[in-house]
């Protein structure tokens, strides 16, 4: 240590000073927030509702058949079909066998043809054609004039056909058996062709009936008579 009026030796350092400064760059201490820790909860992130996702599932399901059944029903009810033809009545005026010079048949007979249209859209038919054959072997037709058939309606054609001295050479045979018989079977084939408008198209459709008939020559009438459609 030094006397007074010493000089103090420049190697030794000063005495450490247990006097905190205070910094020239903060003058209030900082300020810390401590937050109490709860052990045993978590948070927990929220999943969506199962319930939620099968309803929605459901009512996409529910929507998806129930446009599927929408569609089918739309093309059931608009999907185009063939009329439906029938015999109604069938008269028959008058059949006679001839020997002489050949074998030759004369019929002549009257039909009711019924026409019913199925579709929603009207139909426009051409003609009816009208066919007559025995044993396999046609003998003449009678063709009718057009008409018009609206939505869903029904239309009653009258078609006369008329069979004179037509030869039977193949089945002349056949046909005197038949007549001493007294049953000779013919077939009719009843074709009617047109057009069904449908919105701006024209699409082309056809009906057709077949029937199978026994007549008896000797007192004109028919004895048995047979209709399916083709």
């Amino acid at each position: 240590m030094a006397k007074p009026g010493e000089q103090s030796d420049p190697l030794l350092h000063p005495p450490p000073s247990y006097l905190a400064q205070p910094s020239p760059y903060y003058s209030d201490p900082p300020a810390y927030v401590l937050l109490p820790a709860f052990p045993g909860r978590r948070l927990r992130l929220r999943r969506p509702c199962r319930c939620c996702d099968s309803l929605v599932s459901s009512s996409t399901l529910l929507t998806l058949v129930f446009a599927a059944a929408l569609l089918t029903s739309a093309l059931f009810f608009l999907w185009p079909s063939d009329p439906e033809v029938r015999i109604v009545r069938l008269r028959l005026d008058r059949v006679h066998v001839s020997t002489s010079p050949a074998v030759s048949l004369a019929v002549s007979m009257g039909l009711e043809v019924r026409v019913w249209n199925k579709d929603f859209f009207s139909l426009d038919y051409d003609s009816i054609v009208v066919c007559i054959e025995y044993r396999g072997r046609r003998l003449g037709s009678v063709t009718s004039q057009g008409g018009h058939v609206r939505a869903r309606g029904v239309s009653y054609v009258d078609a006369e056909l008329h069979i004179d001295g037509i030869e039977v050479i193949n089945d002349a045979f056949y046909l005197i058996e038949d007549f001493v018989r007294g049953s000779i079977p013919f077939d009719t084939i009843t074709k009617v062709e047109g057009k069904l408008h449908l919105f701006f198209f024209d699409i082309p459709i056809q009906g057709k009936i077949s029937c199978s008939m026994h007549v008896n020559a000797l007192n004109q009438t028919v004895v048995r008579q047979d209709c399916y459609p083709d």
